[in-house]
Formats: structure tokens, C-alpha cells, sequence
């Protein structure tokens, strides 16, 4: 259940791989496309997206990373022997950065992974974004011009709120790709999120892939919360 322009990629935000290939194991009929994030790849390394990877899925190694541009080319270069599908990195960190990520991560043969660069985390709202990170501008020209740095760099596209997908688009044409967390069914709470929206809303706001985690992985049955996710934002 996916298609070529977007997906809903599952989070598996969990403590340790037992528990991964536990849920993953609940999957019969489906290779949902995963997340692996910071908390699961720095409790089991390389190796968990080494077996999730010969399990048949597609993985989003969600690592933002965020240093001085020699440093995270070299460390793409690493991330590109993973074989993962999507990575990304802070938009933050300068053009120069991002130009530097493409260059570690594109493999001797030319191919590598989709690069991503976050715009603003969704648990930021405009005030904190203004007020903490002196960041003047509003939310929406934030997001734009960040997106817009990727774009200039050679990335593939951004991680923002399902708030701002039509912004990006806006500013960077419809084949730019947003991948949007922050989505939550209507009748689920929002947990640590400030900016949210429904599978359904944000396929209409422009998302191309969907980031969903305990929507999902802490429903009752995750399988049938999974399928509900495909339905609402892909009709399928």
C-alpha cells in the first residue's frame, strides 16, 4: 500500500530492537516505509537499520545532523554505506553545510539517499522560535527561506510542520518533497506537538510523505491504525 509520490512512514520510536522487530513482526501483509530516529540508532547503532533494511523496508534515518560542513560530509559519506532511502539534516546549519552533506553522501557510483533538511522542529511554535532563537521573521517566511537554502544546496526537499507543506511549495515548486510530521488523527491528542494536522488535511496542504508515530505504534492494534493512515491520506 504506497505509491510513487508519497508514502506514510511509520516512527518506530522505541528503546530497543526487540521491541522494533516485535512491532514490525505485527505487520503480515505490508513493508511499511519506517523512521529510524536518534533514540533507537544511538541505543543499537548501524546494525538496526542493517536488519530493518534486510527485513524489506524503506527507512528515513532521521538524524539531523548539525556541524561544520567538513564534518557532516564525513559523516554522510558514512551514512551512505547504510543503503537507507532518506536522511536528512538541519537547514540551519548554512547552504554551505547542505552542499556539503550532498557531496559525503553521494556514492562513488553518483547514486545516494534522499537528503532532507528540517526546516523548523514541529514542537516549536512561532513564539518560542522568536522569542528563544531570536529568530525575527514569522513562521511561514522562516520555513520558506529554509526551504529555499535546501533547494539552492541540491537537496531533495524538507521536513516541516503538514502547516507549512503549501508554503514550501510555493517557494520551491511542486516537485520539491515535504515530509511532515506532526500528524495526528482527529480524534488523537497531540502529545508534544505544536503544529498538527490530519492524514487527510495535510495530503490537501501539499505533504508527499507523512511521518506518523504513536498514532500508530501505541494504537491498540497498529496494523488497522496503519491501514486507517494510508486510507486518510491516500485513498487507498
Amino acid at each position: 500500500m504506497s505509491r510513487k509520490n508519497g508514502d506514510v512512514i511509520i516512527a518506530l520510536d522505541f528503546p530497543n530492537a526487540q521491541k522494533v522487530y516485535a512491532f514490525l513482526d505485527s505487520f503480515k501483509d505490508e513493508k511499511p516505509y519506517v523512521k529510524v530516529g536518534m533514540e533507537l540508532f544511538y541505543a543499537e547503532g548501524p546494525q538496526i537499520v542493517r536488519e530493518i533494511k534486510a527485513r524489506g523496508h524503506k527507512i528515513f534515518l532521521d538524524l539531523k545532523l548539525h556541524d561544520i560542513p567538513n564534518t557532516v560530509k564525513s559523516a554522510m559519506a558514512s551514512l551512505s554505506r547504510l543503503d537507507v532511502d532518506m536522511t536528512n539534516l538541519h537547514a540551519s546549519g548554512t547552504v554551505a553545510m547542505m552542499k556539503a552533506a550532498i557531496e559525503g553522501l553521494t556514492r562513488p557510483d553518483g547514486t545516494r539517499p534522499m537528503l532532507l533538511a528540517v526546516t523548523q522542529l514541529t514542537s516549536t511554535s512561532e513564539e518560542v522560535m522568536q522569542k528563544e532563537l531570536l529568530i525575527n521573521a514569522s513562521m511561514p517566511d522562516t520555513v520558506k527561506k529554509y526551504a529555499q537554502n535546501a533547494q539552492e544546496a541540491g537537496l531533495d526537499g524538507v521536513v516541516c510542520s503538514p502547516l507549512e507543506a503549501a508554503i514550501v511549495k510555493d517557494g520551491c515548486g511542486a516537485e520539491f518533497l515535504t515530509v511532515t510530521p506532526g500528524i495526528r488523527f482527529a480524534d488523537s491528542a497531540a502529545d508534544d506537538q505544536s503544529r498538527v494536522m490530519t492524514p487527510a488535511k495535510a495530503r490537501i496542504g501539499g505533504s508527499d510523505y507523512i511521518v506518523v508515530g504513536r498514532p500508530i505504534t501505541q494504537a491498540a492494534d497498529p496494523v488497522a491504525a496503519y491501514r486507517r493512515c494510508m486510507n486518510e491520506f491516500l485513498g487507498e
